[in-house]
């Protein structure tokens, strides 16, 4: 495992094409190799993989949206007076969205001049795109909000549910929207008929989740193992119920990742521990046993060969499989 010491809270782990990358509370942007930039003037609040698979885009609290790869740093997008609390790419449609306040912008990496914004009534806290990059939903106060990512003027598809929906994501499919929530549960729609599907029964917030194994299961924080949600059949986990790996009294778990085409799930703790897992074998495998701050990010490589992780204090390593 090679470690890394930074004088920031980490807010996102992710891999490029060629490695891992560190954003940082302080507005850095850290590279595996060593690398630093200084993109922000302020915290980064969210980051993604740029659609071209070659550095991460971050948002911050100084309201700028920037391209990082090694030795560059790009200005794609400037808000004034607003945060930029969420971001998403598109390797399939070469699109970014991004929110700042009520506001859901899209920007396409081949076209300088192109840029749709979408209104909403409230603060969307949550972007992602579908598998096909064409749609986008939105999260807020009250729900989901879809639209089509290059139409100007349109009515947006609104998946209501009462209650604050902080983050946001498609099923591997396309054909399921899922939230988390402020209140302890999740909350999903099936796209063909609206149907609401409540996902709770946990004892925290829901921090992270994540799709695997070819979209057939769905991992989530929120408790003290993993939990898992079957999204097989035509009516995914509807009249299911959730299993559970990695179970341990003593902690929750704060972070998920996974690979969506692959089986391997890795698992950040509060308690600063790590480890991963393919549900379908047996047994987990712990890849950071010393306990410490509360992991804050984790990130698989797309082969699920690879994991990258941080903690609240700044700690951070990548380690093979």
């Amino acid at each position: 495992m090679t470690t890394f010491s930074f004088d920031a809270q980490v807010t996102a782990a992710l891999f490029d094409k060629t490695g891992a990358i560190f954003a940082l509370g302080d507005g850095s942007v850290r590279f595996e190799s060593g690398a630093r930039s200084e993109v922000h003037d302020g915290a980064v609040l969210c980051a993604c993989v740029h659609p071209s698979g070659e550095g991460i885009v971050t948002g911050g609290d100084d309201g700028k949206l920037v391209w990082s790869r090694e030795g560059e740093a790009v200005l794609l997008a400037q808000t004034k007076g607003q945060w930029i609390d969420a971001v998403a790419a598109s390797a399939e449609s070469g699109l970014i969205a991004f929110s700042s306040g009520r506001a859901l912008s899209v920007l396409d990496v081949k076209d300088p001049h192109f840029r749709r914004d979408f209104q909403h009534e409230r603060t969307v806290s949550g972007v992602a795109f579908d598998p096909k990059g064409r749609r986008i939903a939105a999260s807020t106060y009250g729900g989901a909000w879809l639209w089509y990512a290059r139409i100007e003027q349109q009515q947006p598809t609104k998946l209501a549910w009462a209650g604050s929906h902080l983050a946001v994501g498609f099923s591997t499919d396309g054909a399921y929207v899922v939230t988390s929530m402020q209140d302890n549960q999740l909350h999903g729609w099936r796209l063909k008929d609206q149907k609401n599907m409540r996902m709770g029964g946990y004892p925290s917030k829901i921090k992270s989740f994540a799709f695997l194994a070819k979209g057939q299961l769905f991992a989530t924080s929120g408790a003290q193992g993993v939990v898992l949600w079957p999204f097989v059949g035509s009516n995914g986990p509807m009249g299911r119920e959730a299993t559970e790996i990695g179970y341990d009294e003593t902690t929750l778990i704060a972070q998920v990742a996974a690979a969506p085409a692959h089986g391997r799930l890795a698992a950040g703790l509060e308690d600063g521990r790590v480890w991963w897992a393919d549900p379908a074998g047996r047994g987990l495998q712990f890849v950071k046993q010393d306990k410490g701050a509360p992991i804050t990010a984790l990130a698989m490589s797309s082969g699920a060969a690879r994991i990258a992780w941080a903690d609240e204090d700044g700690q951070a390593g990548v380690v093979s499989l």
